[in-house]
């Protein structure tokens, strides 16, 4: 979020949750991306903002319900008030539990696999409408396409980026493996240690396509855990998604702390694991 909005965006987390009856006399800043992740206190809740421009709270609302009364393992609604999206100012909030961290070691790779394993069951379950992974995979090819937005990346890069994404987009997409319902990132980064286990959060990036997409977001023990896994698709994924990610990080627009310098280490990843192709 653009740092000039971030107290505009405190202050509108901060309203909606007064007028809904919870006691706040501060906020602290969790994360600052796409949007704001805050604590506010006492009343001890998770408040997340983002421009109305650029949200889908509703649909990862109304997904966490259906995923949180399945028992899938995902961070919950508040439950002291109504579980819908508040706009405020030009923001939209939600407003979640929050869930004191239990460790900062790391996730044992079992268990990172057996939570995103009962992620997955509940999530075949749902028939919601979302975009395939190849939609997702054609969003970052047109940005590496677009030298307006992607100015400081060199020829050669841009050339790598693009024919892997379309070549490797295309090449997973006509394998005709089976394909469901998916997180769309569930990185570490999206994954919370608590008291009841393992959850997920960020549904926001939820699409459709085959589980190796999800695996290649975690580290790599992980998928030695899932079962079943088709380990030449998910090969490919992982090449796949750090293109993706590297895509990302050359938008002259992004906010990442240090994100250039992990674009150019990513590439030199993505180049050595095509070599090794």
């Amino acid at each position: 979020m653009q740092a000039s909005e971030v107290p505009r965006a405190v202050a509108a987390a901060r309203s909606t949750a007064s007028s809904l009856g919870l006691t706040v006399d501060d906020a602290l800043v969790l994360h600052d991306s796409n949007k704001l992740t805050l604590r506010l206190l006492p009343c001890d809740v998770l408040a997340r903002v983002a421009p109305v421009a650029q949200q889908v709270a509703r649909f990862e609302i109304e997904l966490a319900q259906l995923l949180a009364e399945s028992g899938c393992p995902v961070a919950a609604l508040e439950p002291r008030v109504e579980p819908r999206v508040h706009e405020r100012d030009g923001f939209v909030v939600t407003l979640w539990t929050y869930h004191e961290p239990v460790t900062s070691r790391e996730v044992p790779p079992a268990d990172y696999a057996h939570a995103l394993e009962r992620l997955h069951a509940g999530m075949r379950k749902l028939d919601v409408p979302t975009p395939h992974f190849t939609d997702r995979v054609e969003q970052a090819r047109q940005l590496v396409a677009d030298r307006d937005r992607t100015p400081a990346l060199a020829d050669a890069d841009r050339e790598l980026l693009g024919d892997t994404l379309r070549s490797l987009g295309r090449v997973i997409g006509e394998r005709g493996g089976a394909e469901q319902l998916l997180h769309g990132e569930p990185h570490p980064g999206n994954v919370l240690t608590t008291e009841n286990g393992l959850l997920f959060i960020d549904l926001e990036t939820c699409c459709r396509g085959p589980v190796e997409f999800d695996l290649a977001h975690t580290p790599e023990e992980v998928g030695e855990h899932y079962p079943d896994v088709d380990q030449d698709v998910l090969r490919e994924c992982r090449i796949l998604v750090p293109a993706m990610v590297t895509a990302w990080r050359w938008d002259r627009d992004d906010q990442l702390p240090d994100g250039r310098r992990l674009g150019t280490e990513w590439l030199g990843r993505i180049r050595a694991a095509l070599d090794r192709r």
